[in-house]
């Protein structure tokens, strides 16, 4: 569970650290301020991630587990709907391309058994 709440923590903060090194990043020791925080999260005296975990992030998720649940369960639903229209579509471009391909040997197989009818085979000079 310490790991959980640490992960959970560093990845927001890597999330914000993207927004952040851009506008902050000129700040002094802004570099080091970032490292003494990550090892605060990371201690297991400080407890740091847990403490924001359990103080800040669980409390704002306790709040809106509903519509978390509710948003999971229709992302579920599209991407299921999604998967089969692709598939369909996908389906659809594999037949259409089998019969253009069947269609195009089709031609090019009734020219090659042409060729070897009788009467090319007459036309032929004879070898002496």
């Amino acid at each position: 569970v310490r790991w959980m709440m640490y992960w959970i923590i560093f990845a927001l903060f890597m999330a914000t650290e993207t927004f952040t090194d851009l506008l902050i990043s000129w700040f002094p020791f802004y570099y080091e301020v970032k490292m003494a925080f990550v090892v605060w999260l990371l201690s297991p005296y400080t407890r740091g991630a847990s403490l924001l975990y359990r103080r800040f992030l669980h409390p704002a998720l306790a709040r809106r587990e509903k519509d978390i649940d509710a948003f999971l369960t229709r992302a579920r639903e599209r991407g299921y709907e999604t998967a089969l229209r692709f598939g369909k579509r996908g389906l659809n471009l594999a037949a259409t391309a089998a019969v253009q391909a069947a269609t195009k040997s089709q031609g090019a197989l009734a020219g090659r058994l042409r060729s070897f009818s009788m009467q090319d085979l007459r036309c032929l000079p004879e070898q002496g």
